[in-house]
């Protein structure tokens, strides 16, 4: 059988064992690696030329793709959503609400809604995200009379675009480890900061639009919507300060820039070794971790610390596990050859580009629902064709990183988690999900695309 054709039937038959068996992905990802393998051209066992030199077989290669894949990227994961886990806890994430409120002012809250969801995402999943800010969202469409529609697809598409593009989310993190950039996430994060703007213009307008034209279902009282908001500030007791709030976030992305600019300067001596030792993401994220546990501290509920980090390692479990299995089909990839036999059919490849890891992305995400899948999936498979697809210097290894997150948020529909979150805590049918969250997404990632391809001109 063609190498290219049974790598395309791997992968579909993949998708629909998701999509359609509902078979979780790590099992699904995992049963078409070791097959897939073996049709091409990955030996049963380790085999030795003439010359000594070892070829690896299936088993030792699916083991050192799921091994390794842990070994860069697990503790990465479960710092940064800690670090997440802790700002819910203590009311961080409300006090990063809190302070855009004041800082856009509650005369432009469509704006200070989508500004928050962008900012309390960037350390916490876009899920538990719009859950937190949902009773901010409901009392700042009574007090300021806002289309309570063009709120949520706000909330919605600021949750969701920092989540995409900006570590210490999971999937960048994951998806730049798995492209080998996993020590290059300073710029990683300068790449999705500048392309989330427009994927956040893009969602703005449609949710001003949106709003127009369409209601929800949802009609709370003012009395009760203020009284709720009142009531969750209250039950954190008292919010941390502005530093305290920020430090966990915005010293590890500081250390991480301090490294990597002692890199490009060409430090010498203690000052390199140190600055890229704080700067190595494993050592900043601890940093920031610190900051956290001391937020904990000062509120008070430092005993709840082994809980906290309990419920974090359920939540980061699936994720890591998911992710590993990404790295075998990435393996797998490598280990067969395959890049050289696409490189030789390559013209029409090359010539996509950093498009093609945005549309394989953005199929995988259509088509099985989870974003998580599709980003470590894509960079598993995107990973051993960077040279081919012309992506293969640093800065647009990390650009491809912000190319299959802009892919992996287009779109969410019925089949995604997030879809029936916003849908259900905004109060609408799915029929208006569809039109709401559905298109918004659907923006979202086009206008980030577009973003990347402008950037694709600019960077070596």
């Amino acid at each position: 059988m063609d190498k290219l054709f049974a790598f395309v039937i791997g992968i579909v038959l993949m998708m629909l064992a998701i999509s359609k068996g509902k078979m979780h992905p790590f099992l699904a990802i995992m049963a078409i690696s070791l097959p897939l393998g073996l049709f091409l051209g990955i030996p049963l066992v380790n085999t030795a030329d003439e010359n000594g030199a070892v070829t690896p077989g299936i088993a030792a290669v699916i083991g050192a793709g799921f091994s390794g894949t842990f070994t860069s990227i697990g503790i990465v994961i479960i710092l940064g959503a800690l670090i997440g886990t802790i700002l819910e806890t203590t009311g961080g994430a409300f006090k990063l609400a809190d302070m855009v409120i004041k800082l856009v002012g509650p005369q432009h809250p469509v704006l200070a809604m989508q500004i928050m969801g962008w900012a309390v995402s960037i350390p916490v999943f876009c899920d538990s995200g719009f859950v937190i800010l949902d009773p901010i969202r409901k009392a700042l469409v009574r007090r300021t009379k806002a289309r309570s529609v063009s709120m949520t697809v706000a909330l919605s598409s600021g949750l969701y675009a920092s989540y995409m593009f900006i570590p210490p989310t999971p999937g960048p993190i994951a998806v730049a480890t798995i492209l080998g950039a996993g020590n290059n996430l300073f710029l990683v994060m300068v790449l999705g900061l500048v392309v989330s703007i427009p994927a956040l213009i893009g969602a703005f307008i449609y949710a001003s639009f949106i709003g127009d034209q369409m209601q929800s279902t949802e009609d709370l009282k003012t009395d009760e919507t203020a009284r709720s908001y009142r009531q969750i500030r209250e039950g954190y007791g008292t919010l941390p300060d502005g530093f305290s709030a920020t430090a966990p976030i915005l010293l590890p992305i500081l250390l991480m820039a301090f490294g990597s600019i002692a890199s490009i300067s060409h430090w010498t001596g203690s000052a390199l070794q140190m600055c890229t030792f704080l700067g190595t993401p494993i050592i900043a994220l601890s940093v920031g971790l610190v900051f956290a546990i001391a937020q904990l501290g000062t509120a008070e509920k430092l005993a709840a610390f082994y809980e906290i980090t309990n419920e974090t390692l359920k939540i980061v479990g699936p994720i890591l596990f998911i992710t590993a299995a990404g790295g075998v089909l990435g393996r797998i990839i490598g280990a067969s050859g395959i890049a050289d036999t696409v490189a030789d059919r390559a013209g029409g490849l090359r010539g996509m580009g950093i498009l093609f890891p945005f549309l394989l992305s953005g199929a995988l995400k259509s088509v099985q629902g989870s974003s998580m899948v599709a980003l470590t999936t894509a960079a598993g498979i995107v990973a051993p064709l960077l040279n081919v697809l012309g992506l293969g210097s640093p800065a647009r290894t990390a650009l491809t990183v912000i190319a299959i997150g802009a892919g992996a948020m287009t779109v969410s529909h019925a089949n995604d988690s997030y879809f029936w979150v916003v849908t259900n805590f905004g109060g609408m049918t799915p029929a208006q999900g569809y039109k709401t969250q559905t298109v918004a997404t659907l923006i979202e990632g086009v206008c980030a695309m577009i973003g990347v391809l402008l950037l694709s001109l600019l960077l070596p």
